[in-house]
């Protein structure tokens, strides 16, 4: 049963020790049961009652062995005198010192099967409490167990003697100690004023452990010690407070919140162990890499760049003339071409284009009539058919092929005005390819869509450069013609079709056709020009609009990617059923992403020509939906 080392009082657990030494003795003033010594610590007091009452220990030890002396026998007695018992104590307590420790600790030794710490020139608390408190029947036992291990020899009283002197030589070290500094435990946040303070102290931390481990399985478990990253063991119960960033632990979270606030302040390098110069060098590499990251954008973005001038025609690489004498000699080399069938067609080549007049070598005249006549002989499938008025199909040649889709359908759109009286003023010729691009470069120069013009840098001449539909609204107006830019720019129908792209066609063509209150015929030819349609990568024009008897809706559309002898068939009744499936496109046909229309809605006036130059800086598109 554990005993109270200050006050002597046996209680029954661990549990009530504790709870005894709380309130019998800490929160209360401590003081010697010996002398008057006050108001010190719990293992002050304990220290120095171990140390400056040792003597008073054994005599109450031996007093207690005499009033016990008469229950043993004579026998007992007389093998066991009371000078004998007290002096084989002491004899024991020197044996015990000059003992070898145990193995489970370096200052520690076994008394009645127990580890207890050896505290100097003391005997263990254990020992003396249990002396002092124990029956005497018990006290005897424990004494005849302890004469029965002592020897005497000749040379125990000179040993007796050297040791004592030691003893009392280190009590009054103990006693009056030098204050040289502070000596904090290495096992809890108590600091000493006294190295031999600190040693006590910390043989109290190894007695309660040994205690714990002796105690039970349980117990060791439940308080086992922690180990710092030091090596040292820390005493059963006490919480560390493991460091996030590091092995470090610390005993209380103040110091913890310090410690960490530590590896903030100098950086993550410093909580990781990499040096200053690591963390230069990680900076260098990264942005070398970085460098080297935009070094290769840039090549990339300039070799896009490249392609994208040479696919729409930018990269300086000759325009129209020069493609076609290109062609030409690569015709004669490959043996399709005689040199003089080059010299022939490359001198006409420099003849139009000197005239700035196409020379009629891909149109096709005749289409539109040969349509009407069509539909009106076989056209059991339709409701309604509207065509546009007589318009010439210009196909592209080898000196526009792969760029020069806008320019041809401005000329079908040009040829189909110089029919009418309204447009009389233009000119009486279709213009070429290099003649468009300089009426363009005309029209930019009147201030018309400047925003294309710095996209082309105010240059289409001598380029293949491909041209929309804001570059044909812009030279209509120059040629004050009056034109609307309708953009489709979302599909409106099933299956990402552009069905309001289809009834807004319909409804350009037919709109002229319902004035009269007369029923319009199935057929109808109107006196409109066609529709330049546009969208990603290629334009072509709408000449018609079909409605079959299911209401569905389909377009004519003249590609200029249709050779001339293709657009012929056209004027065969033999041939022309089958060329008109390749002009007719369904809603499911027409399935990009947008679409823009370029429509001729009649002639401007010179105010009208004025008001759409200075409003051509805001140029948007009309969208619909």
């Amino acid at each position: 049963m554990p005993v109270c080392d200050i006050c002597c009082e046996e209680l029954p657990s661990e549990a009530e020790m504790r709870t005894h030494l709380l309130l019998g003795h800490m929160e209360n003033v401590m003081a010697c049961p010996f002398c008057s010594l006050s108001g010190v610590s719990y293992d002050e007091l304990s220290f120095h009652i171990n140390t400056a009452h040792i003597e008073k220990d054994c005599n109450d030890m031996n007093a207690t062995v005499v009033e016990s002396g008469e229950q043993i026998s004579n026998d007992w007695i007389a093998k066991s005198p009371i000078s004998t018992w007290t002096s084989s104590v002491k004899n024991t307590h020197k044996v015990s010192q000059a003992s070898p420790p145990s193995s489970g600790h370096p200052s520690s030794f076994r008394v009645n099967g127990m580890a207890s710490p050896i505290t100097g020139t003391t005997l263990s608390q254990e020992t003396s409490t249990s002396l002092k408190s124990s029956p005497p029947a018990a006290a005897t036992a424990s004494c005849a167990i302890k004469l029965d291990r002592t020897t005497q020899t000749p040379s125990t009283n000179s040993r007796r003697e050297r040791e004592d002197g030691h003893r009392k030589s280190k009590q009054k070290r103990l006693s009056s100690p030098i204050k040289e500094g502070h000596f904090p435990c290495p096992m809890c946040s108590l600091v000493c004023n006294d190295c031999f303070i600190l040693q006590e102290h910390v043989e109290l931390h190894l007695q309660d452990q040994d205690m714990t481990e002796a105690a039970g399985p349980d117990v060791g478990t439940s308080t086992e010690a922690s180990t710092t990253s030091n090596g040292r063991s820390e005493s059963p119960g006490v919480i560390r407070y493991e460091c996030p960033m590091c092995s470090l632990s610390c005993s209380n979270s103040t110091s913890l919140q310090e410690h960490v606030e530590l590896h903030l302040e100098y950086g993550s390098a410093s909580a990781t162990g990499h040096s200053p110069g690591d963390l230069t060098l990680a900076r260098k590499l990264q942005e070398e890499e970085k460098q080297k990251w935009r070094e290769v954008e840039s090549r990339r973005e300039a070799e896009d760049f490249k392609k994208l001038q040479k696919q729409f025609g930018l990269d300086n690489s000759g325009g129209y003339r020069k493609q076609m004498e290109r062609n030409m000699e690569r015709a004669v080399s490959r043996g399709q071409m005689v040199p003089a069938e080059f010299h022939r067609k490359r001198a006409e080549m420099l003849q139009s284009l000197a005239s700035g007049v196409d020379d009629g070598r891909s149109k096709t005249s005749g289409l539109m009539e040969a349509l009407y006549r069509y539909y009106q002989r076989d056209a059991s499938d339709c409701a309604h058919v509207w065509l546009c008025a007589e318009t010439d199909h210009y196909s592209s040649s080898e000196g526009d092929k792969g760029w020069g889709c806008g320019y041809r359908n401005f000329q079908m759109l040009l040829s189909s005005l110089h029919r009418m009286e309204q447009h009389s003023l233009l000119p009486v010729s279709v213009p070429s390819i290099p003649r468009v691009q300089a009426l363009i470069e005309e029209a930019w120069a009147q201030g018309l869509d400047p925003q294309g013009a710095s996209h082309f840098k105010h240059r289409l001449q001598g380029t293949r450069a491909w041209i929309g539909a804001t570059e044909i609204y812009a030279v209509l107006t120059s040629l004050s013609v009056k034109a609307r830019i309708v953009d489709f720019h979302k599909p409106t129908g099933p299956g990402d079709t552009h069905l309001r792209m289809f009834e807004w066609v319909k409804q350009y063509f037919s709109h002229s056709a319902s004035r009269s209150s007369r029923l319009p015929p199935k057929v109808v030819q109107t006196m409109l020009p066609p529709i330049y349609l546009q969208h990603q990568g290629h334009s072509r024009s709408i000449v018609g609009v079909e409605q079959k008897v299911n209401g569905n809706l389909s377009l004519l559309l003249f590609d200029p990617a249709f050779a001339p002898g293709e657009m012929r068939k056209v004027l065969s009744q033999d041939t022309a059923a089958s060329i008109l499936r390749r002009i007719r496109k369904f809603p499911g046909g027409l399935k990009h992403r947008q679409y823009q229309v370029v429509a001729v809605e009649g002639v401007l006036t010179p105010e009208e020509k004025q008001s759409r130059i200075l409003n051509s800086r805001t140029l948007c598109a009309e969208k619909i939906p």
